[in-house]
């Protein structure tokens, strides 16, 4: 019965129920009440509200409210009391953590800052660049992906281009050969002046800034929405080194393409032969060296018009006859791709 009545009043004596509230506030007027008036309430049995008559165990006697208030408020006391042990706790367990973080910290991060940071969204990705540039006294080498440069791709990072040349910053820039095509770069350079220096290649590695060789900024994800900043000595030299080399395979572009030696065949169309002798598809090879996949496919055709091929397989076995699968001049043994000609780009 006890049980039973519990599952249907369950509370405490700092709010009884409707039913128990007229029980004990008739006990209290009348000073007992009939045993039988509490069996709908048991909650007042078991809350100590009311306790059998010693004279007249057929009848409740209600415990004294002043009691029950005293219960209760060293109830709210206990309450209150333990949560503030808990609080302290909290408290010096946080502290704790907090003192081995900055231990940590003190552990893994260089003086200069993070020497790994992910830059996540544009702006982001812009300040860090402007913050970097501000810093930049002595040399910029950048490595442009892609086909030709956009004006909107160019004017982005103008202003970073401009205020490095105001304070005497030189800067090296390495493109695709197709970017040789386009007068937004041509104009470009012209404003830079001798400020600037650039070179092309058949293909290029993912996009690279460095900065003063203590920072470099690569793309994180394929949308170019994240970007690392490196600051690990170690990494910064490594890709300076890939840069250097890249470098001098590369041709500057005030210079011309060399001339394939064979008549018919242009250097572009020298270096998607390889490409084709390689395995890739038209897609892979259009990525690779900055151009649409239409363009690329235009290219095939006239390859295999100018090398009398019929087919696919046969334009192959002509590539290799005249030497194309192995002569791309400028091409750098790398396994990296480009990104297409719509990345934009940071600098």
């Amino acid at each position: 019965m006890a049980g039973h009545g519990a599952e249907e009043h369950p509370h405490g004596a700092d709010r009884l129920c409707e039913a128990g509230d007229r029980v004990y506030s008739r006990a209290v007027r009348r000073g007992r009440v009939p045993r039988t008036d509490a069996g709908p309430v048991p909650c007042l049995l078991e809350l100590a509200l009311l306790h059998p008559d010693p004279d007249d165990m057929d009848y409740l006697v209600p415990t004294s409210p002043q009691e029950v208030m005293t219960r209760l408020l060293r109830g709210v006391y206990d309450e209150v009391s333990e949560s503030q042990r808990r609080v302290g706790s909290a408290v010096s367990a946080f502290e704790w953590y907090a003192d081995l973080g900055r231990q940590l910290n003190a552990l893994a991060a260089p003086a200069e800052g993070s020497a790994i940071r992910v830059l996540e969204g544009l702006s982001r990705i812009q300040a860090a660049m402007d913050e970097a540039t501000e810093a930049c006294t002595t040399e910029v080498l950048t490595v442009q992906p892609g086909g030709i440069r956009r004006e909107a791709e160019l004017t982005e990072g103008l202003h970073r281009a401009l205020t490095l040349r105001g304070r005497g910053v030189r800067m090296r820039d390495l493109y695709t050969h197709v970017a040789r095509h386009g007068q937004g770069l041509l104009n470009y350079l012209e404003l830079m002046g001798d400020t600037v220096e650039a070179r092309s290649l058949d293909e290029v590695i993912d996009r690279l800034i460095l900065f003063d060789r203590t920072v470099a900024f690569i793309p994180a994800n394929s949308d170019r929405t994240m970007a690392l900043e490196l600051r690990h000595p170690a990494l910064v030299e490594y890709l300076v080194t890939v840069f250097e080399r890249l470098w001098r395979l590369a041709i500057p572009l005030t210079a011309p393409l060399p001339d394939t030696g064979i008549e018919g065949i242009s250097h572009r169309e020298q270096s998607i032969a390889a490409l084709l002798a390689e395995g890739h598809q038209d897609a892979v090879i259009a990525e690779r060296l900055g151009i649409s996949v239409r363009t690329c496919r235009a290219h095939i055709a006239r390859l295999s018009e100018t090398l009398g091929a019929a087919s696919r397989t046969q334009l192959g076995v002509r590539i290799a006859q005249v030497g194309l699968d192995g002569h791309r001049r400028g091409r750098p043994a790398s396994a990296l791709t480009a990104p297409d000609q719509e990345s934009p780009t940071v600098l």
